[in-house]
């Protein structure tokens, strides 16, 4: 793929990747304001009994129904911080590694990551849903735990990356050898 497609895909996942988050940060800070829990708080319940406390203070049909939007609004987010982060490793490749070598492959090979990262995500969010439609138990609560565990972990390395893609950006290019 060419570095200005790279690029292009990098800034319009990213800008996407950042209205979708604004406004799940948004729609969360009002549902903890109005429970005393976000979706956030269900991310960090690690056992049945925390998953209730949150289940519980979402009582009212009002705040049911903002979880459950930001739960479901939260898969368009997914593909676009895992894309974001994939192309802005991408771009780190192409700014520090552009010739054939290890690093090169190294740095192609942790671009996925993120990808990975957003796949832990979907995967959290299903048992999320799953806990509070048909109730929670202490292993469905570890499995969410540990999904979103290995999000985060993937979403920093491709934050990382993707912050290095941003500084390639900025590099100086080598001058050509030669009069």
């Amino acid at each position: 793929m060419k570095v200005n497609a790279i690029r292009f895909r990098w800034a319009w996942t990213t800008l996407g990747g950042l209205a979708c988050f604004a406004v799940l940060a948004l729609l969360d800070q009002k549902l903890k304001a109005q429970s005393g829990f976000g979706t956030l708080d269900l991310q960090h319940a690690k056992t049945a009994a925390d998953v209730q406390n949150v289940m519980a203070a979402w009582g009212p049909a009002r705040d049911g129904v903002l979880a459950g939007f930001n739960l479901g609004f939260d898969y368009l987010f997914m593909p676009l911080y895992g894309f974001s982060f994939y192309y802005g490793a991408l771009m780190a490749r192409d700014a520090f590694a552009p010739k054939a070598g290890l690093i090169r492959r190294l740095i192609t090979m942790l671009a996925a990551v993120p990808l990975a990262g957003a796949i832990f995500d979907a995967a959290e969010n299903a048992i999320e849903t799953y806990m509070v439609v048909n109730g929670a138990t202490d292993p469905l609560a570890f499995y969410a735990f540990t999904a979103t565990t290995a999000k985060l972990v993937c979403f920093v390395i491709g934050l990382v990356l993707m912050l290095i893609g941003v500084l390639g950006l900025f590099r100086k290019k080598a001058a050509p050898a030669g009069g």
